[in-house]
């Protein structure tokens, strides 16, 4: 059973950080590639960062230089690091698994990040 378990989210004063993470059971981590994605209330889910295989990473403009995404393939986590949070950073927090010669996709249930003061 494949299984994505986020945690780390919570409320924030602007400018504040917090750290996501997602611990990742049943799948062959290393294979994968990660992404975190939000969904704001009344908006449609978008990709905020990925992380692949080689570490390799990519981030949606809006968080460059403010967000971190790292993976520990030994722990079979991924981290990411928000820094400078903005109200508009406020969504849920899904962290997505990809193999995609496998066809294969799994996601997590979400975390509430909330920027506010």
């Amino acid at each position: 059973q494949v299984q994505l378990v986020e945690s780390g989210g919570g409320t924030v004063q602007p400018g504040g950080s917090l750290r996501l993470s997602c611990v990742v059971s049943g799948i062959i981590f290393r294979l994968y590639t990660m992404k975190w994605f939000r969904q704001a209330p009344g908006k449609q889910r978008e990709l905020v960062a990925v992380i692949d295989t080689s570490g390799s990473t990519n981030y949606h403009d809006s968080v460059k230089g403010r967000f971190t995404f790292s993976r520990d393939n030994a722990e079979n986590t991924v981290f990411l690091q928000m820094s400078t949070l903005k109200p508009e950073d406020t969504a849920v927090y899904y962290c997505n698994a990809e193999r995609v010669i496998a066809r294969r996709e799994y996601w997590g249930p979400g975390t509430q990040v909330t920027v506010s003061s």
